[in-house]
């Protein structure tokens, strides 16, 4: 995957299109998403969001030390035990969880070289995070719905 320019997902110094092209380039690319802290409550954010991405024909990994089964999948209990390679992983964890979140996924990475962007979700910022990712090389959102993300690049299109 070609990095845009740029793709930190960093607030004001940042252009919207920028965001935008790395939102799109994330979409278009990955296909598995590993979900950290997907939640088994279907009302809750962490479960609709990826459930929205199951619908569409993505692959949804989740991830949960206290649940065994979430949308019909088997849920992993640490982000090291998922046998399958990941492409995106997405963060459902409070904002001061996600630098330690961000080392699990780069330990990961290093071990398995699967990662190609990590997303976290609306609300979540991490500019340690951030850094971390960039130095390695990983596509990184923060601060966005990937929901919303993918409705807007995607408007009335049943994309899977």
């Amino acid at each position: 995957m070609e990095k845009p320019e740029n793709p930190s997902g960093k607030g004001k110094t940042e252009s919207e299109a920028v965001i935008l092209e790395t939102v799109r380039a994330i979409f278009e690319c990955c296909r598995t998403i590993a979900v950290y802290g997907m939640s088994s409550d279907p009302k809750a954010a962490s479960h609709r969001v990826p459930a929205y991405f199951a619908s569409k024909g993505y692959n949804i990994i989740p991830i949960n030390p206290h649940a065994d089964k979430i949308i019909d999948r088997v849920v992993y209990h640490r982000i090291e035990d998922v046998r399958e390679n990941i492409e995106v992983v997405q963060i459902f964890r409070p904002s001061d969880q996600a630098p330690a979140v961000v080392q699990e996924v780069l330990e990961r990475k290093r071990k398995r070289g699967d990662i190609n962007a990590i997303w976290l979700q609306l609300g979540i910022k991490s500019e340690e995070g951030r850094e971390l990712a960039e130095k390695a090389g990983i596509l990184f959102v923060q601060d966005r719905c990937m929901y919303e993300e993918h409705r807007r690049i995607f408007p009335g299109k049943n994309r899977g």
